[in-house]
């Protein structure tokens, strides 16, 4: 198949460049991507109110794509934010406190708990969640403060939301860009992916933070009397706090089983997760507040959407943008029957004039991913990943999923929150530590994580 490539494609290309060049100035992208919008609109549809329908079309596009992960999140969010006003997360996380007996172990059940809670309720609420509960009792079982950190960064902005198994909203966003019509091949692809950066980062920063503790064992012992000498905060529990302890795990895990024996993938385990959510909080605030639940419900999913809104309107803007590199959702945004692929159109006439092997183009993702994620936001590079996994699959022959699932861990393990000091601070803050010192210490071992999995990508490619 021959593509005429017209002015159209390389100005979108041009366009491409300079949000690359700008999200590596860590700043954020959007002004590069509406003008990227208005330009490529006025070529391609040949006028003034072409030009501007384009911009407003993308972002419809773009939010219909989302918009389910979007309320997903909130909700679960919003029920967070239940669950620790009535003490119910202490519950939640006291068994696995009481499973720190010392220094190694404390590493391994922190970085468990921030996982699996990540998994659940996303990154930013299970930081508070676990940091405020587990952090005091990790020091005190003999883990320096920057271990803790370090464990909370890796297993949760790292190997949890680069994976995001439950909530499903990085690989919906990477597969759509990728042109899957549901998460499920990422995610199937994203599984030995995972498990490679997830053991070499882990058992790469315990191993350094072994060697820390030996040559520096005076100074967190200091650390640790310090930290030790702050009270911890007394909690009123109550019959609701050990009903939603109990209550809100058990229905998440019975979800789990459903999407897994009833094969439920994309919107209807995203509905099944939000609706869970849902019920409860409705619940839990009924049962907490009595009539003036009525009235705390709405608190609470304000403050959920409010969230949800503030991570995902960048995504929505980027996303329309690099949405113009896929055939489908160029039409809509476009509104011509005729519309191709951008970035698509590019694969093709890249695989008739330059010669591609698996080991250059799994490195170029990579690349992709980690100077996009540069920005600090985990989820901006997904589109771009997704859409260049498109574009070398019109190439060449490869596994499109494994290179979208490489693309998506590059993107999020840097501008997720784990290497970028920028992007590290609500852990920095909740355990006292230096964002630029936590970012050192993580630098390592997820460098090796991403040799390690990139090697594994090739040959699975």
């Amino acid at each position: 198949m021959t593509v005429a490539l017209t002015a159209a494609h390389w100005l979108f290309l041009f366009w491409v460049l300079v949000v690359i060049v700008v999200m590596g100035f860590r700043k954020d992208p959007l002004i590069p991507c509406i003008l990227g919008l208005l330009s490529v609109g006025w070529l391609v549809k040949g006028g003034v109110v072409g030009a501007f329908t384009t911009v407003f079309n993308s972002l419809i596009v773009a939010g219909n794509e989302f918009w389910g992960i979007i309320v997903v999140i909130s909700l679960i969010v919003a029920l967070s934010r239940l669950l620790s006003e009535t003490g119910a997360d202490y519950l939640v996380m006291s068994p696995a406190a009481r499973l720190m007996v010392n220094a190694d172990v404390a590493f391994w059940v922190v970085g468990l708990a921030m996982m699996f809670a990540s998994w659940f309720f996303w990154p930013s609420p299970a930081t508070a969640l676990v940091g405020a509960i587990l952090f005091p009792v990790a020091v005190r079982a003999g883990l320096p403060a920057i271990g803790v950190a370090m464990a909370m960064n890796l297993f949760g902005h790292g190997i949890a939301l680069s994976t995001d198994f439950v909530i499903q909203g990085a690989p919906t966003i990477t597969a759509k860009a990728a042109g899957f019509a549901n998460p499920a091949p990422v995610i199937s692809a994203s599984v030995p992916l995972i498990i490679t950066m997830g053991l070499v980062t882990t058992v790469a920063a315990f191993v350094l933070i072994k060697r820390d503790m030996k040559a520096n064992g005076a100074a967190h012992k200091l650390e640790r009397e310090a930290l030790m000498s702050n009270t911890e905060t007394k909690r009123e529990l109550d019959w609701v706090s050990w009903f939603l302890a109990v209550v809100t795990p058990v229905a998440f895990a019975l979800d789990v089983v459903a999407m897994l024996t009833l094969n439920l993938r994309g919107g209807d385990a995203t509905a099944l997760l939000g609706a869970t959510a849902l019920v409860i909080l409705a619940v839990g605030c009924l049962l907490k507040f009595g009539m003036e639940g009525l009235e705390k419900i709405t608190d609470y999913l304000r403050d959920g959407f409010m969230f949800g809104i503030k991570i995902f309107a960048p995504v929505i803007v980027i996303g329309g943008f690099f949405f113009m590199g896929k055939g489908d959702l160029a039409k809509a945004i476009f509104e011509l029957k005729t519309a191709t692929g951008f970035l698509e159109d590019f694969g093709v006439a890249l695989s008739q004039t330059v010669p591609l092997n698996k080991p250059f183009v799994a490195l170029v993702t990579l690349g992709t991913g980690i100077i996009v994620g540069l920005d600090g936001s985990g989820f901006s590079p997904l589109p771009l990943v997704g859409s260049v996994a498109a574009t070398f699959d019109k190439a060449i022959a490869l596994d499109k999923a494994t290179l979208a699932a490489l693309g998506q861990i590059a993107g999020v393990w840097t501008g997720g929150g784990t290497i970028i000091p920028w992007g590290l601070i609500p852990v920095a803050a909740i355990t006292g530590v230096n964002p630029i010192e936590l970012a050192r210490r993580n630098f390592v071992p997820v460098v090796l994580g991403f040799v390690a999995t990139t090697i594994v990508a090739i040959i699975l490619l």
